[in-house]
């Protein structure tokens, strides 16, 4: 009698609901990174001499910058800008030494005018990625600026998506060459005669390649803040060879060609061995025959070779991002190494399992045993390599809660609480397929079917399905020793449809397996959660740490200037107190960041008709850093319609906005309201 055993109702609720989470994370997670900025980076401006917002009586000589850490400075990396625009400083920056913090300085001209100053500075992080800012500073007294800050910070626009893109691409292709080299060498050795196996770990490889040559070419405008067109700048291109992130891009592409060597055998000669060595072993005794040792020694040297190539890889992300850099970078950066092997092991390997679940005709029972007990391993090392990264790079409850890469990191701990949990789930299936059911004499299936560990050879020597002629060889074989062409044809279509045949009758035993469906739809749930942690990673590598976010805001340093907020309007209802004197004021800035903006002013009455004020003022204050107010007077268009073409806002932050209408020699009345300006 065949039994059929199928998924418990419980079972399955649990893996939908594991589903509906994973998707309720995905959109928390394009929550929190639509709100981001293009870049972040670990290096912060602490302090600032003139400071940011600060009124001098006299010109500096030289105005002086300190960074938490050194950053990789050019030419145009400081520049100090007039109230026209033009350049204040003789582009000569010389580091300071360290006070607190490295120190950078560049030397003023003498004899510089009174009025409001700009200094904008760029650089790259010791982690790679770029960091800029602005600030402004006064002689004398505020004064009205024309200096326009670039819409485009470094980081940003198209080039920084494509980079971020390549970033991701990179982490993916390597988890799954490492991954899925380390499935088929500890788990399942007969995988590395599978096709789609083969295909899978290939792809892995052309993908991190290619997104290590993309990263490497878009590397110059990336931290630069240029466009597309600077990818074919050589000399910027000899520039990036010289930075660290550089040398890494480079030696990741080198370690990659060895990889290359790495893949060709395992898919080669030890796919051959491993073939060999299953056509062979079909009673105890063919287990130890001549070829086991060499099985054995290749098997080795493989996994020795493939084990020091993947942590070099993985070595050249540790050497140029956030471990390189804060607190303890030498125990950090062994443990990054530690943490992306990890997440190669279980994440790479799960895609592999995945593809052998789907596309191969079987896979033993014990393979899929073995990649248990080593995902379970992976987790154990990514649970103590990841609780040491968050404590250094966090550093506090309130980093935590209240950064961007806090609540990031939030959201990855608790993809991993669902991959975990489906992971739990697949190890129940993992169970059922290796207990053996009585009456059976195998490991059941759960339909009294032997095990399906060695596949059924569709074409070979004696084997099924295989049309032979006369004298035991094949149809095809008689038909190419001069026979009719028509008939060799009509061989080879019979062979084909044998084959598809053949297949079909796979694929069906296949699906008939309760225990190996169940198994299938819990790896699918976990590769679908393990795709989106992939992301957040990526996303974290690129976000600026806890610690260096709370560091920034302590030290009251205006950060890198926003991106253009597009035109703000608001309405201010207002009273005067005279006849007539009620109304609405509608005010738009465009196009509401620092720098110039245009201005209009409309004044209507409550029945929405003009009013023609005799006068209209409109003044700005920046009250956090003590600027302003700044006076407004615009120009009559029309009845109701007053406007400025050229109103300079210094610096982005919270501007108070004060409208004054008066509406009779002796009625006059003032509004305002707080806008935010980019």
């Amino acid at each position: 009698m065949t039994t059929t055993t199928t998924a418990p109702r419980p079972v399955r609720r649990a893996v939908r609901l594991l589903l509906a989470a994973a998707v309720l994370l995905s959109a928390a997670l394009g929550g929190l990174l639509a709100g981001a900025g293009p870049a972040a980076a670990h290096a912060v401006l602490l302090s600032s001499d003139p400071a940011d917002g600060a009124v001098v009586a006299t010109a500096p000589g030289e105005v002086t910058l300190t960074f938490s850490e050194k950053i990789a400075v050019g030419d145009d990396s400081i520049r100090v800008l007039e109230p026209s625009g033009k350049r204040a400083d003789t582009d000569e920056i010389r580091e300071l030494g360290t006070d607190g913090g490295v120190v950078y300085g560049v030397t003023l001209h003498p004899g510089l005018p009174d009025g409001t100053y700009t200094v904008a500075w760029q650089g790259v992080s010791a982690d790679s990625h770029p960091v800029a800012g602005a600030f402004t500073f006064s002689i004398g007294a505020p004064s009205q600026t024309t200096v326009a800050l670039p819409a485009q910070e470094a980081g940003g626009g198209l080039v920084g998506t494509l980079y971020d893109l390549a970033r991701y691409a990179a982490y993916a292709g390597f988890t799954v060459l490492a991954g899925g080299g380390a499935f088929v060498l500890l788990c399942w050795r007969r995988g590395a005669a599978e096709r789609p196996v083969q295909r899978l770990v290939v792809r892995g490889w052309i993908t991190a390649t290619a997104a290590t040559l993309v990263m490497l070419l878009l590397r110059a405008p990336y931290t630069g803040g240029g466009g597309l067109a600077d990818v074919f700048d050589l000399a910027a291109l000899g520039d990036v060879l010289d930075t660290r992130t550089g040398a890494a891009l480079v030696s990741r592409l080198l370690l990659l060609g060895a990889a290359a060597l790495f893949v060709a055998v395992l898919f080669g000669a030890y796919a051959r061995a491993s073939a060999d060595g299953a056509d062979a072993a079909e009673g105890p005794a063919a287990q130890d025959g001549p070829g086991t040792d060499a099985r054995r020694d290749l098997t080795f040297g493989l996994a020795m070779g493939g084990g020091v190539l993947a942590a070099g890889i993985a070595a050249t992300w540790a050497l140029s991002e956030h471990a390189s850099t804060g607190i303890q970078p030498g125990v950090a950066m062994p443990v990054d190494v530690l943490h992306l092997l990890a997440v190669a092991a279980w994440l790479g390997g799960l895609a592999a399992l995945l593809t052998a679940l789907y596309r191969s005709p079987s896979i033993e029972r014990e393979a899929v045993r073995r990649f248990s007990t080593v995902a379970f391993a992976s987790v154990a090392v990514l649970a103590a390599t990841g609780l040491y990264q968050s404590w250094r790079q966090v550093g506090s409850w309130s980093a935590l809660t209240g950064t961007r890469y806090g609540q990031l990191l939030l959201v990855k701990v608790a993809l991993v609480a669902v991959l975990v949990a489906v992971a739990w789930f697949s190890r129940r299936w993992t169970r059922r397929l290796a207990d053996p059911e009585p009456g059976t004499g195998a490991e059941g299936t759960g339909t009294g079917t032997p095990v399906k560990g060695t596949p059924v050879k569709a074409t070979g020597k004696g084997s099924p399905g295989k049309a032979t002629g006369k004298g035991g060889r094949t149809g095809g074989a008689a038909a190419g020793d001069g026979a009719d062409p028509a008939r060799a044809r009509r061989a080879a279509q019979l062979e084909r449809q044998r084959a598809v045949v053949a297949a079909a009758a796979r694929k069906r035993v296949r699906d008939a397996d309760a225990q190996r469906s169940g198994l299938r739809r819990s790896v699918l749930v976990e590769a679908g959660v393990a795709a989106v942690l992939l992301a957040v990673t990526t996303a974290l590598t690129s976000t600026e740490p806890g610690r260096a976010q709370e560091a920034a805001a302590a030290s009251g340093v205006q950060a890198a200037p926003a991106a253009p907020a597009g035109p703000t309007e608001v309405e201010l209802p207002f009273d005067t107190g005279g006849e007539g004197g009620e109304g609405t004021v509608r005010l738009t800035l465009d196009p509401a960041r620092a720098g110039s903006n245009e201005m209009h002013v409309w004044a209507v009455t409550p029945d929405g008709k003009p009013l023609d004020a005799p006068e209209l003022k409109v003044s700005f204050t920046l009250k956090a850093k003590e600027i302003g107010p700044l006076p407004i007077t615009p120009d009559r268009v029309s009845a109701g319609h007053w406007s400025a073409g050229s109103v300079q806002i210094p610096m982005p932050g919270d501007w108070q906005i004060k409208v004054t209408v008066r509406t009779s020699d002796i009625d006059q009345t003032t509004v305002d309201e707080t806008i935010e300006i980019g």
